[in-house]
């Protein structure tokens, strides 16, 4: 496994800046995912790593080796693609041993590899098979061996499960974690699924328009994203905003809540001149909203999605409406008053003008 550094690297496209001057650090072992909406340069950035795309400016390092200008068959990656790229006319095992067979890997050598993945990865039965004869999961798993076999430094996989159907993208989930746990091999995973990216990433970097905005833990940049575009790009549903004032004493109030934000750690002093307020943005997520009887806050109710093992409700609170996830089973009738407190623990707080955290 190798470690990877890119720094200051800039693309452009048919005279469109598809990124611009990022920087990331990746280390030896991590399972370090890409997430950002269709367009965000994520797939981009992918394929520069490669080398499929060359770079305008900056440099990229894989294993400490500059490989900026390097062909992609120098770069000890493999790649697995969202589109499966299996040669039809080739067995699974051709398929696999393609690019070893190629290269000149000695005949006992990619016999030992074929066996090891197809161990690894169930793929034993259907050694002989051709891909017309395999199911979607069945030919994504090729693929995947197929990059596996050749034991590179850095593995590279472009939304390798957005073709599946939600069950078989639940299962390879499942299985691509459990073989970055036994590799303990350098991954880089796109994807534009937030799900697949907090249960696979040990850090995950949200991008928008070609820049990063966020590299953290899955808990981090969930819990406390750095700006409002992160904060709502994360999360099913997304999390609540609600726009407000915030005095000295950190007591933040709106039309329709009040929230004590006495513990909340602000990154700098409020700039505040005594008796004034600065208007904020709070963000709370909707399992952050506890419905009580007692609570200071209310709203109507104005719809239910049952989701199995908890419900979201959609309340409205004059004008704005706010998700909230309820955990135990209840009847809630519409057009009902129901009142709420938020933890004022678990909020985000942002500047509506910059965007940014708090």
């Amino acid at each position: 496994m190798s470690n990877l550094s890119i720094k200051n690297l800039g693309i452009t496209l048919g005279g469109n800046v598809i990124l611009r001057g990022l920087d990331l650090a990746v280390a030896e072992g991590e399972f370090l995912v890409l997430l950002g909406p269709s367009g965000c340069g994520k797939s981009t950035l992918l394929h520069a790593i490669a080398g499929l795309i060359d770079a305008d400016a900056g440099s990229i390092e894989i294993g400490g080796q500059d490989m900026t200008w390097a062909d992609p068959s120098e770069r000890n990656i493999g790649m697995v693609f969202q589109s499966y790229a299996l040669y039809p006319t080739m067995t699974v095992e051709k398929n696999m041993s393609f690019g070893l067979r190629i290269s000149g890997t000695p005949k006992q050598e990619i016999a030992r590899r074929i066996a090891k993945v197809a161990e690894m990865l169930h793929l034993e039965p259907l050694l002989q098979r051709k891909p017309a004869a395999l199911s979607g999961g069945q030919r994504q798993r090729v693929a995947i061996g197929r990059a596996l076999v050749r034991e590179a430094g850095v593995f590279l996989f472009d939304e390798p499960l957005s073709n599946l159907d939600a069950k078989l993208r639940s299962s390879l989930r499942r299985e691509l974690k459990l073989l970055h746990q036994n590799l303990k091999a350098t991954m880089i995973y796109v994807t534009h699924d937030q799900v697949e990216a907090m249960t696979l990433a040990t850090r995950i970097v949200v991008m928008k328009a070609g820049e990063i905005q966020q590299i953290g833990t899955p808990e981090a940049v969930y819990e406390r994203p750095e700006n409002l575009f992160v904060a709502g790009f994360l999360g099913a549903p997304a999390m609540n905003f609600i726009e407000g004032q915030l005095d000295l004493q950190q007591q933040f109030s709106s039309a329709c809540v009040n929230v004590s934000l006495a513990n909340y750690a602000l990154r700098a002093p409020l700039s505040i001149i005594a008796g004034e307020k600065k208007t904020v943005t709070i963000g709370v997520r909707p399992e952050h909203i506890h419905l009580d009887p007692n609570g200071d806050a209310h709203g109507n109710v104005v719809l239910v999605e049952p989701m199995g093992n908890h419900m979201v409700l959609w309340l409205d609170l004059g004008g704005q409406t706010i998700s909230v996830i309820v955990n135990q089973p209840q009847q809630f009738e519409l057009g009902s008053t129901v009142r709420f407190r938020i933890d004022g623990h678990r909020v985000s707080l942002f500047d509506p003008a910059t965007e940014q955290r708090l």
